[in-house]
């Protein structure tokens, strides 16, 4: 069937092409292309509830924290955060894509970014395909990711390259964004008539990253990042996608954790972060999590675990806060501490960064570089 091989290769279809992909993008499609005809504003009405409910249901949230309790966080409890072997994971594989082709992140800045902390978050990515340096290392990390296959037994692949660069300094659409506006975002910068992101058949990764000034619905309140894919009927395309927020202004006890801490939490004390900028260091781990989660199920129809397929329990949600051994609970686990003082657990090509474990579906547990066991 058209709709199968589209999802097993990971095509991107044109405006034309939306009827072929699934019934959802159909209805969004034929909403935008008749809008602008004569209704009356009952029907109108109506159609808008109906567009909107569309959109919750099939738009898939992971908080990073998860702080929603739903049918999967009940089904696993405290075991989400087991860093041991657990009988109580269940991830399975739903026959839906991975990317097995050769991984390019395009990054759109959107606000105003320091040259330093572009460097911070351009090495991270340049690292996890170096193989070049000490251990603990990015790429001894990714090779947990790379475990994952598709129904034709091709892995993650090995490759994450960096790619081309777009900034929206201006706030092309505001300095508030919707779950909407942000796909509204992804596709200026692919039509943008001056130096657009190119648009990859196979293996581009669209990574949108907001200054501490912007914000995002939800930022703070349930999440810290996402990852998704585009709607055919607004970008044109079908493009994996992620978000993350920098949260120095907003929330820095919960999306810069550990190098900052909660204020409900009295005594606790931040650590020190590897590269001198804690919400930079911070979104380095959430970015993580969101481009290792965007590997292993793009379309949202791969690897997870859980009933719940609006609310899939990921390889990074069910390792969420361990960074170490032993991690688990409100314990990081055991982590790398330098002469400086700065605490890590794996080196990139130069800098060194401290990055989430990720569920291994082998031995059944998180597992990250600097194991001790």
């Amino acid at each position: 069937m058209t709709t199968v091989n589209t999802i097993q290769t990971f095509g991107m279809l044109p405006v034309s092409q939306i009827p072929t992909f699934t019934n959802h993008s159909t209805k969004m499609r034929r909403f935008f292309s008749d809008h602008h005809r004569r209704r009356s504003p009952a029907l109108q009405l109506f159609t808008i509830i109906i567009f909107f409910f569309l959109i919750h249901l099939s738009t898939a949230w992971r908080p990073w924290p998860n702080q929603k309790h739903n049918l999967t966080s009940l089904q696993f409890g405290i075991n989400k955060k087991y860093e041991g072997s657990s009988e109580f994971v269940k991830l399975k594989y739903h026959m839906g894509p991975v990317l097995t082709t050769n991984i390019t992140i395009h990054i759109i800045w959107y606000g105003n970014w320091k040259i330093s902390q572009k460097k911070i978050i351009r090495e991270f990515i340049n690292s996890i395909s170096n193989s070049d340096h000490q251990t603990p290392s990015v790429s001894g990390w990714w090779k947990t990711v790379q475990l994952y296959n598709d129904q034709t037994d091709l892995n993650v692949s090995r490759t994450v390259n960096l790619g081309e660069e777009k900034n929206d300094r201006l706030l092309s659409h505001g300095k508030t964004l919707t779950r909407l506006s942000i796909q509204s975002v992804i596709k200026s910068a692919i039509t943008a008539k001056t130096r657009p992101l190119p648009v990859h058949p196979k293996g581009g990764v669209y990574l949108l990253l907001t200054s501490d000034d912007i914000y995002v619905q939800d930022f703070c309140q349930n999440v810290c990042g996402f990852h998704y894919f585009t709607y055919p009927s607004i970008v044109g395309y079908t493009l994996p996608y992620a978000w993350v927020g920098n949260s120095a202004k907003f929330c820095p006890g919960v999306c810069a954790y550990p190098f900052a801490v909660p204020d409900f939490i009295p005594g606790l004390k931040p650590v020190k972060s590897p590269n001198g900028d804690a919400e930079i260091d911070g979104m380095v781990s959430v970015i993580a999590h969101e481009i290792a989660e965007l590997s292993t199920n793009p379309l949202v129809n791969a690897w997870y675990a859980g009933q719940d397929p609006t609310f899939p329990v990921e390889i990074a949600d069910l390792c969420e806060g361990i960074y170490g051994t032993g991690g688990g609970g409100s314990y990081t686990g055991q982590m790398l501490n330098d002469k400086d003082g700065a605490t890590y657990n794996m080196l990139g090509i130069r800098r060194r960064f401290l990055v989430q474990w990720v569920w291994n579906n082998v031995v059944n547990y998180c597992t990250g570089p600097n194991a001790l066991d």
